[in-house]
């Protein structure tokens, strides 16, 4: 053992001590939070706006900040963009991250002196936690890769522009800018298939023992250094045994990724959204992330199934219950008031707080009132594949409202690695993992309103080309797994066998 690797075991232990110290006293590191932000942002344009200086406690707040998306906020990030200072945070950021919006067009999302170090601190803490509950530190001696956006950044009006994984490139610690792989020049490459084949070359000789990204662009990379060399990935990176992933749930992902590695790993998961770093699995025995309470972020929640309501439920920590799906609302340290990134949550733990994300409250299905989200189609694949060889890719789901005969269905795009023998039954498995997972949708099978699913199979490739198509491959991107509409499905349907 290097002496790296020696000094980050009792390290590690330190930083464990100090999460939960936090994590045992939510409610209390929340309300100071809460405090720090109300007193920083009081002078700010928003503050003064809202009344910051007669907010005294979070029943104030909600009275005088109502709960936004971007376009909400879009005056205020005008004019921050623009070059003005003390508009949402005091001074001006120090990047703005740069998001694809769906009615926003391009989204920049400021990161400020302030929230830029919870970034680093939270993704660095991922690791050390690791390593303080397996004692097994070995993996700083190897190489690391995180496959990412492009590191490159441009000026806008004087703040650096970017995606998030990009600026974050810039904050890699000295002790382990020697273990980071790819290369500079190899991850400023723009074109997402150019860029992973060179990776490949850069890396297949190499000792990596730390792989990190988004499942469907890692999977990518594993396949890729399989037709290279006709191994596992196993073989080829003999002391490789976590992967670090966010961005979307892994279970679809699992049983292709443990036959391209070729062994059982540790996966620990992240949720690292440019808005802050929300949470990080603490633990690999137990379900969830932990939420990241102390990191400039007061988080309140509403209720998914009253968001669209005109007045919903909206709590803080102290009410939340277990087992409800949340839309999650973010106050930062960035600026961002009431700020609804989109995602919906539920709690696995109130004790300490762990979370996982259940999908995206614009991404389900309620053509006929069903209202399917995404943790409930995870499931029934997940369910329907138990105990089979079907290895899935990728897939999307999309409500059929007016076909060409018979009753509408939902109509699932599956790209399979190793497909099922018999598509029917396996659609059927799927279908009836479905009416288990969602009481409204089994009430419109029985009723005569839909009838049960139906699977297209998508080919070798068809959800890259795709993404290709609409100008999105590679690096953060990902493909929605449901909507509510066909802008998928139309364009997928071409790729179909």
């Amino acid at each position: 053992m290097s002496i790296k690797a020696a000094f980050a075991i009792p390290f590690a232990k330190y930083v464990q001590k100090k999460v939960y110290r936090w994590a045992k006293n939510p409610i209390a590191t929340q309300h100071c939070v809460f405090e720090n932000l109300i007193s920083e942002a009081k002078y700010t344009a928003f503050g003064r706006d809202h009344d910051f200086k007669n907010i005294h406690n979070y029943e104030d707040f909600k009275k005088h900040v109502p709960v936004v998306d971007y376009e909400g906020l879009r005056a205020y990030v005008d004019r921050v963009v623009e070059g003005e200072s003390n508009v949402l945070w005091k001074g001006k950021p120090l990047y703005f991250a740069k998001t694809s919006g769906t009615t926003s067009g391009a989204k920049y999302i400021p990161i400020t002196k302030e929230s830029m170090p919870t970034h680093i601190k939270s993704a660095r803490n991922a690791l050390l936690m690791y390593i303080a509950q397996t004692g097994d530190a070995s993996f700083v001696d190897g190489k690391m890769i995180f496959l990412q956006g492009s590191p490159i950044l441009e000026d806008k009006n004087g703040i650096n522009l970017g995606r998030l994984s990009g600026i974050v490139a810039h904050y890699v610690p000295k002790y382990l800018l020697k273990n980071r792989l790819p290369s500079w020049e190899t991850n400023i490459i723009e074109d997402w298939d150019t860029k992973v084949n060179a990776i490949v070359e850069e890396t297949v000789n190499e000792d990596m023992t730390v792989i990190s990204g988004i499942p469907s662009w890692v999977q990518m990379y594993f396949e890729k250094l399989h037709e290279k060399t006709g191994k596992t990935v196993s073989e080829i990176f003999p002391k490789f045994n976590f992967f670090i992933y966010g961005g979307v749930n892994f279970e679809p992902y699992k049983k292709k990724f443990e036959t391209l590695i070729g062994k059982k790993i540790d996966y620990i998961e992240l949720y690292p959204a440019s808005e802050g770093f929300i949470a990080f699995q603490d633990t690999i025995t137990e379900k969830g992330m932990l939420l990241q309470l102390d990191s400039g972020i007061f988080y309140e929640f509403i209720p998914a199934n009253e968001f669209y309501d005109e007045n919903p439920t909206r709590i803080s920590l102290k009410d939340v219950e277990l087992g409800v799906n949340y839309v999650i609302i973010l106050n930062t340290t960035a600026g961002l008031w009431g700020y609804n990134i989109g995602d919906t949550v539920e709690f696995t733990s109130l004790d300490p707080y762990r979370i996982r994300v259940t999908g995206r409250i614009k991404h389900f299905i309620s053509a006929f009132g069903e209202h399917v989200i995404g943790k409930e189609v995870e499931q029934a694949l997940k369910d329907a594949t138990e105990g089979t060889d079907v290895v899935i890719n990728e897939f999307t789901v999309a409500p059929q409202v007016n076909p060409t005969e018979g009753l509408p269905y939902h109509q699932w795009f599956i790209e399979f690695d190793k497909a099922p023998t018999d598509l029917e039954a396996f659609a059927q498995k799927v279908d009836t993992a479905m009416q288990k997972q969602n009481i409204y949708y089994l009430d419109l099978i029985e009723g005569k309103i839909l009838r049960t699913l139906k699977i297209s199979k998508v080919a070798k490739g068809g959800f890259h080309e795709y993404m290709k198509s609409i100008g999105k491959f590679g690096g953060q991107n990902k493909i929605p797994q449901l909507a509510d509409n066909r802008k998928i499905a139309d364009v997928l349907e071409k790729f179909v066998l």
